[in-house]
């Protein structure tokens, strides 16, 4: 059976990062982009990632510009950007594809138990600390209504 730790992805820097350094975790994926409506979003899972990392959160951004193009910088451009505007410290991935022929098999993984396409940007993917996905939030559902599930699976 496939878990999250079976997968590695290069940082946004290119660095290769095995997602098993996040064994043990509750672990948020989200697919992101820097100049979407629903950009604002970094803001709450930043906020996320603070609060409850010390008790195993870990958020993952997945930036992708498979929507509307909301996501055409360099990965220093994405970097900055989240780093200037929102205080992001929580890891960033390189652009990846969550739909479609290119997509990557992380996405297709994470969408096997939900059936349907990646929406929009911003939509979420809790996995449990066992390393298998436990549910699928909607691109409109806003970080701060994760809560009773987050707390829920730590």
């Amino acid at each position: 059976m496939t878990r999250l730790a079976d997968f590695t992805l290069p940082l946004l820097d290119g660095t290769p990062q095995p997602l098993a350094a996040y064994a043990g975790k509750l672990v948020l994926v989200v697919n992101t982009a820097s100049q979407c409506g629903k950009t604002p979003q970094y803001g709450g899972l930043e906020a996320l990632w603070r609060r409850y990392g010390p008790q195993g959160l870990v958020v993952l951004g997945m930036p992708c510009n498979q929507f509307g193009g909301q996501e055409p910088g360099t990965a220093q451009d994405i970097a900055s950007f989240c780093e200037i505007n929102f205080g992001v410290s929580f890891p960033l991935f390189a652009r990846l594809e969550v739909n479609g022929p290119g997509e990557h098999p992380l996405y297709t993984w994470l969408k096997a138990g939900f059936p349907g396409d990646i929406e929009w940007n911003f939509a979420k993917f809790l996995i449990g600390r066992d390393g298998q996905v436990v549910a699928r939030f909607h691109p409109d559902t806003l970080p701060e209504a994760l809560v009773p599930a987050i707390e829920q699976h730590l």
